[in-house]
């Protein structure tokens, strides 16, 4: 699915539409610059979604305590289950690099949104 649809979808929803980045995220990021960011995202990614027989599916996404968590909350990539339910990517196997790559795009493309709005409005 294409990332601006997917995100533009998960609008309409109120409770995605809830998670915004709280002022010590931008400052986390900031901090630690956009690319540590990334490789952040990408390692939860492949730690914590990639293999559900590691994982209590809908546990493994803490609600704060880092810009990744909290954008994947908002981006419905917070668990396989909502990764079927909202990116169609089936939770009965381990996830391909291709589908990693692509949530990871996603939750990113949502920080730099996030990062541009508040940028905007400094």
């Amino acid at each position: 699915m294409d990332n601006k649809l997917i995100l533009e979808k998960l609008k309409l929803s109120n409770f995605r539409a809830s998670f915004h980045l709280k002022q010590k995220d931008f400052e986390y990021i900031e901090t630690k610059g956009i690319e540590t960011i990334e490789r952040h995202c990408k390692d939860f990614v492949a730690k914590r979604l990639a293999d559900t027989s590691k994982v209590v599916d809908g546990k493994q996404t803490p609600m704060r305590g880092h810009p990744v968590f909290v954008a994947q909350h908002a981006t419905a990539t917070c668990c396989r289950e909502c990764l079927a339910k909202w990116h169609k990517i089936k939770n009965d196997h381990i996830l391909t690099e291709s589908e990693q790559a692509y949530i990871l795009s996603v939750i990113m493309d949502w920080i730099k949104a996030e990062m541009d709005n508040h940028n905007d409005i400094k």
